[in-house]
C-alpha cells in the first residue's frame, strides 16, 4: 500500500489515524515533535521520527522513502487568543511541509484543517465548503492561522500542481485524547462540574470516523478539493444531555445568555492576568460558545463513505479511555 508519514501523529486524530492506516496495509512514519512521549502510540507496528515543522531539512529527510503525507500536526491551542508560537507551527509549519513534499514529489498529500475555515450555518441551513470565511470575529489566532494555511495548500495546487486534497474536521470526540482536549467536556459534565450551557451549538463527529474520512480522502479524495468531516449538530443544551444521558449522571440544567457568559469571560481574563494562569473561559471562547457551529458533512458521505457512527458511541468511548488512563479522579 506505500509508506505514510504522518505528522502529528500522536495526537487525537492522529493516534486514531495511524490505527486506521495500519489496518489497511500501509507502513506509517509518525513524525513527532521532539520531546514527546507518545504514549497513544505505543505497541503500534510504527517507525517513529523526531523532528520539527520549522526545519524544512528535518522534514525533507522524514520524507525519504514516503509515497504519501498526511499532515495533521497542528498547534490547537486557544489561550492566548492571540500567539505568535500558533501562527510559527500552523502557518511556517505548514508552508514547510508543502515545499518538502513539492521537493521529494510527494504522491499524494492530505492537510488536515478545520471546519471553521468555512462560515458556520444554522441548525436548518448547515455551512459547508462553499461557505466563505468569517472566522476572524473571533480574534483567535487558532482558527485564523488553520484558514490560512489552508489558503497556502490551495494556492500550491494551483500554482505549483502539489497534489493535496483537504479536510476539514468538526468537534472530534473518542479515544486516544490524551491532553484531554475535547474530552475535557464529557470529564466536565461526568464530574457534575458543567452548571449549564449558552446557546450555542457545535458539529460532533466520532473520530474513528472522521480517521475513515482522512484515509479515504487519500485514496479516493479529489486534488485541490475540501471535504467537512462532521456528523451531528447538537446545540449545547442537546450535547450536554447527550454525554448525561450516555454516562447517567446529571445534565447541566441552567441556561447562561449571552451577556452572561460574556461577563463572565471578562471577569477570568481579568483574574487571569494577575494570577498568570489561563482563564476557564476567554472573551474569544464565550463569543464562540453563543454561536451555532453547524455544518454539513453531505460531501463527505457521498465522496468519501464517511461513516456516521451514533456521538453517543463516541461519547462513551471517550470516558472509557480517559477512564482507564488515570484521567477520571472519581
Amino acid at each position: 500500500m506505500g509508506k505514510v508519514l504522518v505528522t502529528g501523529a500522536d495526537g487525537f486524530l492522529g493516534s486514531n489515524l495511524t490505527r486506521e492506516l495500519l489496518k489497511r496495509g500501509y507502513s506509517v512514519r509518525a513524525f513527532i515533535q521532539p520531546g514527546s512521549k507518545s504514549v497513544t502510540l505505543e505497541g503500534l507496528d510504527i517507525e517513529k521520527v523526531n523532528g520539527d515543522l520549522l526545519s524544512l531539512t528535518e522534514l525533507k529527510q522524514a520524507l525519504a522513502g514516503c509515497s504519501y503525507l498526511i499532515h495533521a500536526a497542528a498547534s490547537t491551542s486557544i489561550w492566548p487568543s492571540r500567539s505568535t508560537a500558533v501562527q510559527k507551527v500552523n502557518i511556517e509549519g505548514t508552508r514547510n511541509v508543502i515545499s518538502a513534499a513539492l521537493e521529494c514529489r510527494i504522491e499524494k498529500m492530505i492537510y488536515v484543517g478545520t471546519a471553521n475555515s468555512f462560515n458556520p450555518g444554522t441548525l436548518d441551513k448547515p455551512g459547508d465548503e462553499n461557505s466563505p470565511y468569517q472566522g476572524k470575529c473571533y480574534n483567535m489566532d487558532y482558527i485564523e492561522s488553520k484558514y490560512f494555511a489552508q489558503r497556502d495548500v490551495l494556492a500550491a495546487v494551483a500554482e505549483k500542481r502539489l497534489p493535496a486534497v483537504i479536510v476539514n474536521p468538526t468537534f472530534m470526540l473518542g479515544p486516544f485524547d490524551s491532553k484531554p482536549g475535547t474530552g475535557e467536556m464529557i470529564l466536565t459534565v461526568a464530574a457534575g462540574k458543567m452548571p449549564g450551557y449558552t446557546r450555542g451549538g457545535r458539529n460532533f463527529i466520532y473520530v474513528k470516523d472522521a480517521a475513515v474520512g482522512v484515509v479515504n480522502a487519500l485514496e479516493r479524495g479529489e486534488i485541490g478539493q475540501n471535504y467537512i468531516l462532521g456528523n451531528r449538530n447538537m446545540p449545547y443544551k442537546e450535547a450536554f444531555k447527550l454525554i448525561a444521558d450516555t454516562l447517567k449522571v446529571k445534565k447541566p440544567a441552567l441556561y447562561f445568555p449571552p451577556f452572561i457568559s460574556l461577563a463572565y469571560s471578562v471577569l477570568s481574563t481579568l483574574i487571569s492576568q494577575v494570577s498568570g494562569k489561563p482563564p476557564k473561559v476567554s472573551i474569544s471562547m464565550a463569543k464562540n460558545s453563543n454561536d451555532g457551529c453547524y455544518f454539513s458533512a453531505a460531501k463527505a458521505v457521498k465522496y468519501l463513505d464517511l461513516p456516521q457512527t451514533g456521538i453517543d458511541i463516541a461519547i462513551r468511548e471517550s470516558f472509557d479511555w480517559l477512564l482507564t488512563n488515570g484521567y477520571v479522579k472519581s
